[in-house]
């Protein structure tokens, strides 16, 4: 797509503060972050939306999804149970598909956003 920005930024014509990219994917921070933490995950072909999507992009979702924790660890938002059996850290991950799920723009992408409270409660009132 000629005028899609993440196209655009996958292909290297926009920058972007780039965490992670292989030949399938690219993820970055978002340039208006709901949290300490929130990343796009971004399949580097364009698809419009997740209701795109079918068994064909199955895998291309699984490393989406595979990919997520990974980042949001390596980031500091990881989830983690200690020795003890206490749980702390952890992330939310979204799809936004179509005007009424707030889609804003029209390429499939991952959003992963973690971090220190109190952003939940920020996130949560938008």
């Amino acid at each position: 797509m000629d005028n899609c920005i993440f196209c655009k930024i996958a292909a290297g014509q926009i920058p972007s503060k780039k965490v992670y990219e292989d030949e399938d994917v690219i993820a970055f921070h978002d340039i208006n972050p709901a949290a300490p933490v929130h990343l796009l995950i971004v399949p580097k072909q364009h698809i419009e939306t997740l209701s795109d999507c079918g068994e064909k992009e199955a895998p291309l979702l699984g490393k989406m999804a595979a990919l997520a924790p990974k980042l949001a660890q390596e980031l500091g938002c990881g989830y983690q149970t200690d020795t003890e059996g206490n749980k702390s850290g952890g992330f939310k991950t979204l799809f936004n598909t179509g005007p009424d799920g707030g889609q804003e723009v029209y390429h499939l992408h991952m959003h992963v956003i973690g971090g220190p409270h109190p952003w939940r409660v920020r996130f949560v009132q938008q």
